[in-house]
């Protein structure tokens, strides 16, 4: 499971409905929107948090500052049992995922990479026709498209990448039309 953000009951449920076993919660960054039920699906199923980058830890540290800021319900303070470097591997089940750290939207903020499958589960660093915000507290614009530039385009226009908000594209697609690109 990569990013769960909230609704954690329904999760849950949906899990146990489809008999879907999950044995790690990965996470590509700290902001409420993709951990706000992390640590509560990690305790049901007694699975890992994995990641993010450890410049993230003031984002985890914020959590319930986060909740307030944006109406969420309240979220505990937590962190991951495991922050994530470039270069790392993460497996699942028999994929292998490399991790690129992708500063930008936030300082901590990676990507998961698997090569055989020429997927990218981006988060918030690309998304189709966009990139992330990087008006949020240690964000950096520059940072963000330089992630971008030097380490998620060189990997090749067939890549698709699955972003934590909105559809799918590839790297290719994206390299041509993507307005912050050019």
């Amino acid at each position: 499971m990569i990013d769960p953000g909230g609704d954690a009951e329904k999760i849950i449920g949906l899990l146990h409905q489809h008999a879907i076993r999950i044995d790690k919660i990965l996470l590509t960054h700290g902001h409420l929107d993709h951990v706000g039920a992390a640590k509560i699906l990690a305790q049901q199923f007694g699975v890992p948090l994995i990641g993010p980058h450890r410049e993230d830890l003031f984002l985890f540290e914020s959590l319930p500052q986060q909740c307030a800021m944006f109406g969420f319900p309240h979220c505990e303070v937590f962190y991951p049992d495991q922050w994530l470097e470039e270069g790392d591997t993460v497996n699942v089940g028999a994929l292998q995922f490399s991790i690129l750290h992708c500063p930008g939207h936030t300082p901590g903020h990676i990507v998961f990479y698997q090569s055989g499958e020429q997927v990218l589960f981006s988060g918030d660093v690309i998304f189709r026709g966009g990139v992330g915000r990087s008006d949020f507290p240690r964000g950096n614009g520059q940072q963000l498209i330089e992630s971008i530039k030097q380490k998620l385009l060189p990997l090749g226009d067939d890549v698709t990448f699955i972003p934590g908000h909105g559809p799918s594209s590839t790297l290719g697609h994206e390299r041509v039309t993507n307005p912050y690109l050019r």
